[in-house]
């Protein structure tokens, strides 16, 4: 009898089983999406000059408040993931010119080249150079968004296509692009400045295209004759210090590491003819043993130890990364600076910010370098556009790259 009268309750335990896992399935998503973390603006940390002033005040989209979209917006991990994967709704396909230009080496070094499609708001000649991300071209999303922006606005575009990561384009000689090598991007600038003798530059970089534009203004001070400015966007500064970072499982670092890695040892596989053919016959030749060492390597560590450090001789790992980062060229930039990065960006690690805001303080560098930390991911700030489809045109990133370039025109 007793038996009979309990049998009725288990249908409410089974239900409270379903609720608790229901709370807990929804801290977990709460949790992994940040929902509860608040919006804030974003950490600017400049000199106080007239020119910083002035920019303040002409643009007031560098101290407002970002808003993230809903439900993904805060969470570091699926911006980045979406915007890599996906890109956004209506992606646009600005057409533009490829020009083809010879290296010294026999390499062939592309980029394409997109006229303004509007009149450019002080009524000059403005091009904007442009370095993509790692292994990245013309024709990623992100780019392709971000180009179309900017000919809207009046800026003519040029941007560079890293050498080898075309896949349509064959390497004409043994060497791809490597972390911080400025020989392509600066023959882009050269042909640029060559060809329009009036124009005046915007330079732009993304992720590992930042410390390639930076690199490239500090080697040289006439490197930076005809700049207006320069705008880096979600770079790390320093390999050297980065590679550490990038080995840790915090943020998800390592498995990042581990699909950059496999997407880099496609792109130099689809090459392999070229760079690890018979007939090549330089110092740099990379030998069978080194392809076997590409085939096995999980990060890109061991890749740029086994390939790419050697395609300019350098002896190690730590010489490679130390020659290749902007970080020891940062102080020899004197026109306006801009570097950007997110606050919550799962490739490059909190610390290694340190680096600008250092920068900042010392006021060794430019006459205004802004550092405006957005959280929203890693290709979130190097995309024009705050989400897939954002009804606010004030949180779109390009805005936020474009304004204080346009404030420097003018």
């Amino acid at each position: 009898m007793n038996a009979m009268l309990e049998t009725p309750e288990l249908p409410a335990v089974f239900d409270g089983v379903k609720l608790a896992a229901v709370a807990a399935v929804l801290y977990v998503i709460v949790r992994c999406l940040n929902l509860k973390s608040p919006t804030a603006p974003p950490d600017l940390i400049y000199q106080d000059t007239a020119l910083s002033r002035f920019l303040l005040k002409s643009c007031p989209l560098l101290t407002k408040e970002y808003i993230p979209p809903m439900i993904w917006g805060k969470s570091g991990h699926i911006q980045t993931a979406l915007y890599g994967k996906m890109g956004r709704v209506r992606s646009p396909h600005p057409y533009g010119l490829r020009k083809y230009l010879t290296m010294s080496d026999g390499a062939t070094a592309t980029f394409d080249l997109f006229e303004p499609l509007a009149e450019h708001c002080i009524r000059e000649d403005v091009t904007m150079v442009i370095c993509p991300g790692i292994a990245n071209h013309s024709e990623k999303q992100y780019i392709r968004t971000f180009v179309d922006y900017a000919q809207k606005n009046g800026y003519r575009c040029a941007v560079l296509n890293h050498l080898g990561a075309l896949p349509n384009i064959e390497l004409t000689s043994p060497r791809m692009f490597t972390y911080g090598c400025t020989w392509e991007f600066g023959a882009m600038v050269n042909y640029i400045k060559k060809t329009f003798p009036l124009t005046q530059l915007v330079v732009v970089g993304f992720s590992l295209g930042g410390n390639i534009v930076c690199k490239y203004l500090g080697e040289t001070q006439a490197n930076q004759e005809r700049v207006l400015c320069c705008v880096s966007v979600c770079q790390g500064y320093s390999a050297l210090r980065a590679q550490e970072t990038f080995m840790q499982w915090d943020q998800c670092r390592r498995f990042y590491n581990f699909l950059m890695a496999d997407n880099m040892k496609k792109i130099i596989l689809s090459h392999r003819q070229v760079l690890f053919g018979d007939s090549v016959k330089q110092p740099q030749t990379l030998v069978d043993s080194d392809l076997s060492r590409l085939y096995t390597a999980t990060s890109l560590m061991q890749i740029d130890d086994t390939i790419m450090r050697k395609f300019h001789g350098y002896s190690s790992l730590k010489e490679y990364y130390e020659k290749e980062s902007c970080l020891h060229y940062l102080h020899r930039i004197y026109v306006p600076l801009m570097l950007v990065n997110a606050a919550d960006d799962p490739l490059v690690h909190d610390s290694l910010l340190s680096i600008p805001r250092a920068l900042s303080v010392a006021a060794l560098s430019s006459p205004s370098s802004f550092r405006a930390y957005y959280g929203a991911g890693h290709l979130w700030v190097a995309f024009p556009d705050g989400q897939l489809e954002r009804e606010d045109p004030s949180q779109d990133s390009g805005q936020q790259a474009l304004l204080p370039c346009g404030s420097l025109d003018g």
